[in-house]
């Protein structure tokens, strides 16, 4: 049971991933058969971080069927060269990606203790933060009447994960800069999850962290679970 406890939290898998993704997101257009290739890591993500986080089965079945019909529908929107099924596809995954995330955050605060795993989840649901609202820049720059950046009339899906990297670390370079209204607003909340998640979550955790503690105590157990050694009869 312990090592299997061991393995369900695989949060430093998770947090790969995340970083697989966020890496493929940043080099490949979410268009054609490249985005097939970015729904199977997004997929990936999404299944691994529920398992991880002792989902209950019946939600991990569907999140693998979701998974499985979004990569179908993104390999049917590259052969017909129809966007509207790529969007269908990516509004399943993200939405799919934050409910996972959201296993991930409750798993981590009523873990009854803080260890690297713990830490990796928090920080894998830190870096998922920024694709999310990626997809929602992406939404209002389609939905808005005018391009979401100033001076920048055509930004690509990379451009928009920059975008959004940057102001969830607050670093903020000047070079993309909404050109209005709700992308402001909404760039405004980003930087703020973005502080109050290191700040509060983040920090506590590290703050809380013992390394050698889970070290110790297994030799303790070790210790305590040797036999006495025989005493000489008299």
């Amino acid at each position: 049971m312990q090592r299997a406890e061991r393995v369900s939290d695989a949060f430093g898998l998770v947090f790969v991933l995340v970083l697989v993704t966020y890496v493929l997101a940043s080099l490949l257009d979410n268009r054609g058969w490249t985005s097939v290739i970015l729904t199977v890591a997004t997929s990936a993500t999404s299944v691994v971080a529920l398992t991880s986080s002792h989902a209950r089965a019946p939600l991990v079945r569907a999140a693998v069927v979701l998974s499985t019909l979004t990569v179908l529908l993104a390999a049917l929107g590259a052969a017909t060269d129809n966007h509207d099924w790529l969007n269908l596809a990516t509004l399943i995954q993200v939405s799919l990606l934050a409910l996972a995330m959201g296993a991930v955050l409750r798993r981590v605060v009523m873990a009854p203790e803080v260890g690297s795993r713990t830490i990796l989840g928090a920080l894998s649901v830190y870096a998922v933060l920024g694709i999310l609202f990626t997809f929602l820049y992406g939404v209002i720059e389609r939905v808005q009447g005018g391009p979401f950046f100033e001076g920048h009339p055509d930004p690509t899906g990379s451009d928009f994960l920059f975008f959004s990297y940057t102001t969830l670390t607050t670093t903020g370079y000047g070079n993309l800069v909404p050109g209005g209204q709700p992308g402001r607003l909404i760039s405004g909340f980003e930087m703020m999850a973005g502080q109050i998640f290191l700040v509060t979550l983040v920090a506590g955790l590290v703050s809380l962290w013992r390394p050698g503690e889970a070290i110790r105590r297994r030799r303790e157990r070790r210790t305590g679970d040797e036999p006495a050694a025989d005493t000489p009869s008299s």
